[in-house]
């Protein structure tokens, strides 16, 4: 992966994680919902290693959790 977005994937997981929350879904859940694994959910929201997602998987984990994908994009200060 390029460093060059890492913040921005890294943001992207902890907005997936603060709305997976909110609804009271498990990563296990959301990952069945949105057709990928656990194992890549927890990737996708570990901080602590940021991993890419497709523009595919986003659509498919914010239309899981009811929300536009805009809000998983949007990086506040």
């Amino acid at each position: 992966m390029n460093d060059k977005h890492q913040l921005e994937y890294k943001l992207i997981g902890l907005n997936i994680a603060y709305y997976r929350k909110l609804k009271g879904m498990t990563q296990l859940q959301l990952a069945e919902h949105a057709g990928i694994s656990r194992t890549h959910m927890s990737n996708i929201e570990a901080p602590n290693m940021p991993t890419s997602i497709s523009m595919e998987t986003l659509l498919d984990i914010s239309d899981a959790l009811g929300i536009p994908a805009e809000k998983l994009l949007s990086f506040k200060e």
